[in-house]
């Protein structure tokens, strides 16, 4: 029997230590935090997923943002090599986890550089931001590891946002959307729409029709909804102060055996 997995991990105590390289920091809510955490991994449940929790980071002040240590390619779990050295003590605990489900494991090693939140995976398409945290050397590794399994990997340059899905995220059609200021190569996608807020690009597709994302983007939600979308809306200010946005709080796993 399988069901569809989420990885997450709770907001550790040096959460407001978070890197932030493209906006002002700001003061963070702790345990505000704590209660949108809990909210977003409820939704997820709420929705059918059931949910994992690797062990919380103490030492890490990014693990929250569990979906940069691994990304999935078909049933292969590729454990990152973070660009910001910090952050790379994070996999550790999270390739225990999927190792623990019995999924293969592969890795990213020096001197390649690989964040989970650089990788956009539309149909049998990975692209692969390239720019502030993922290199050229780390979207090598991964295409060796994905093309063998009928995945073609396309490499983005980033300069505008963190990573490529900080700018861009697809829609369960394949389409890409996208905040219009914050894409830089908005020709590289098939088929791209451009949506009205910022966080109204970030969407987590939860399965059917529904789909997860922020709370601060109405206009967004809305033209989901004039689409056939269902939006399921999650307060994450604290963590967007940190560049985060859903898709970065969780690692999901379909089809995972029980």
């Amino acid at each position: 029997m399988t069901s569809d997995t989420a990885l997450v991990r709770s907001p550790g105590p040096r959460l407001e230590e978070g890197l932030v390289t493209h906006i002002a920091r700001r003061p963070i809510d702790l345990g505000l935090a704590h209660e949108q955490w809990a909210g977003y991994v409820q939704a997820l449940r709420d929705t059918g997923w059931r949910t994992i929790e690797v062990p919380s980071a103490a030492d890490c002040p990014d693990s929250v943002f569990v979906e940069d240590a691994v990304v999935m390619v078909r049933s292969v779990a590729v454990v990152s090599r973070p660009g910001a050295e910090s952050r790379r003590p994070e996999t550790h605990d999270v390739e225990k986890v999927v190792a623990s489900l019995g999924l293969p494991v592969a890795h990213v090693t020096a001197p390649g550089t690989l964040d989970g939140g650089d990788v956009l995976k539309v149909d049998n398409v990975i692209y692969v931001g390239v720019g502030g945290r993922t290199n050229s050397d780390g979207v090598v590794q991964l295409r060796a590891i994905a093309e063998p399994l009928g995945m073609t990997v396309v490499a983005v340059p980033v300069r505008s946002v963190l990573h490529l899905k900080s700018a861009v995220t697809a829609l369960p059609d394949g389409t890409v959307i996208g905040y219009p200021p914050l894409v830089d190569e908005p020709a590289l996608f098939p088929r791209f729409l451009g949506v009205p807020e910022e966080s109204g690009a970030h969407v987590v597709v939860l399965g059917g029709n529904q789909l997860l994302l922020a709370a601060d983007c109405p206009l967004s939600a809305q033209l989901f909804r004039e689409l056939g979308y269902e939006p399921v809306a999650v307060d994450i200010s604290e963590f967007q102060k940190l560049e985060g946005c859903v898709t970065c709080l969780s690692v999901r796993l379909r089809g995972t055996p029980h």
